[in-house]
């Protein structure tokens, strides 16, 4: 499969001074990307003015006032996407922009609709790091599939690509992480083609500036059933 710039590459960023110039360039050293939308959720800590100083005329820079959450983030980086393919990618250098390959492939092929880089497939690298988050990971992903009719391994992912009018397609009303649970459940009930691949993880402790936290996983079990199919025939009585 030849690499070709096809790729808008959405990044919501908020207070990641330390990660996202080098974040940004390996973004932009991937042959896949054509544009990187990355929006900025309102950073106290330096991240802007970093920002400022990117010359690339595939960079475009969005600004919140505030900082509203990731969800949030994630609309207006969706919206403003005009590649025929839309990934996600996290400011900080937990996922491998290389890998954009091996994401892409379901879609260049016409498989899929959706795609998810999983973290539990495969044998590639990843970090040794907290039993009790990946627990909760597995746990929420068991439940998002009990109620989504999917069997996914890792509904949690960073890594989500979609072609660009799925996800334009899809209304994203969760502000913080419980977008994840929400993206996977309005695609189920679209029935929109989902495929997973295997990916690396090189995860980050909360001293490093994790930022996931219980109370997004109490929000991810609201969104599981809130977003579902059962959920939504019950919000439309």
């Amino acid at each position: 499969m030849n690499p070709r710039a096809c790729l808008s590459v959405v990044v919501p960023c908020y207070n990641e001074r330390a990660t996202v110039a080098t974040l940004v360039a390996r973004v932009l050293a991937s042959p896949w990307t054509a544009e990187v939308v990355l929006v900025d959720d309102g950073s106290t800590d330096g991240t802007r003015e970093v920002l400022a100083r990117i010359d690339d005329a595939r960079v475009r820079v969005i600004l919140h006032d505030a900082n509203a959450g990731k969800g949030a983030a994630l609309r207006t980086g969706f919206a403003a996407a005009t590649a025929e393919y839309v990934i996600v990618q996290d400011a900080d250098l937990e996922y491998d922009p290389a890998e954009y390959g091996t994401v892409l492939e379901p879609l260049e092929t016409g498989q899929a609709d959706a795609v998810y880089g999983s973290r539990f497939l495969g044998g590639r690298p990843h970090r040794v790091l907290y039993y009790w988050h990946s627990l909760g990971n597995r746990v929420l992903t068991l439940l998002s599939n009990m109620f989504s009719d999917l069997n996914l391994t890792d509904m949690e992912t960073c890594y989500k690509a979609f072609r660009r009018e799925v996800i334009q397609s899809i209304e994203i009303e969760e502000d913080r992480f419980g977008v994840e649970p929400e993206i996977t459940a309005k695609l189920a009930r679209g029935r929109w083609r989902i495929y997973e691949v295997g990916i690396s993880y090189a995860g980050r402790t909360y001293d490093e500036g994790k930022k996931i936290g219980w109370r997004d996983g109490f929000r991810a079990l609201v969104c599981i059933v809130k977003y579902s199919p059962l959920g939504a025939r019950l919000r439309r009585r």
